[in-house]
């Protein structure tokens, strides 16, 4: 009895590992499909500035707008890649520590872009907040991973 139940087990979930690497691949395609879009918009917008000068690159706007394009690349391609790491099985699922860098990523290009003038001062306060928030959580969970391993 037991070991039929084991097969039972062993089938639905080599199914549903199945399942997550068609998701996986899809959200790779997607983010792929993205990224490759969101660079040819940088090329286009960093081909204007340079080559044609359309865009003066010292315009505080523009450098901010350029840069946060770039930064907001960088984050896919680090999303996609923790993705890719499940689809290969190094890792059984995303990991936290990645999904804090990611947001920590994606912060920092908020406070690169932002607005000061514009900028509620509540809002900025929140937003520092969740920084610091997000980066004692990313220290603890490094520390427990490297106390874990030494186990």
């Amino acid at each position: 009895m037991q070991n039929k139940e084991k097969k039972s087990q062993g089938w639905f979930i080599n199914a549903y590992e199945k399942y997550e690497d068609i998701v996986s691949i899809g959200l790779t395609g997607l983010i792929a499909v993205i990224v490759l879009i969101a660079f040819i918009r940088l090329t286009v917008d960093v081909y204007q500035m340079l080559v044609i000068g359309m865009l003066d690159p010292l315009d505080h706007k523009v450098f901010k707008h350029i840069f946060g394009m770039i930064m907001t690349l960088l984050i896919a391609m680090e999303f996609k890649h923790s993705i890719i790491k499940v689809i290969e099985r190094k890792d059984h699922v995303v990991q936290v520590k990645t999904v804090l860098l990611i947001a920590l990523l994606a912060l920092a290009r908020k406070f690169i872009i932002l607005d000061i003038k514009t900028m509620n001062p509540g809002n900025l306060a929140a937003l520092a907040l969740s920084v610091f928030a997000l980066g004692i959580v990313y220290r603890l969970v490094r520390e427990n991973g490297s106390s874990a391993r030494e186990k």
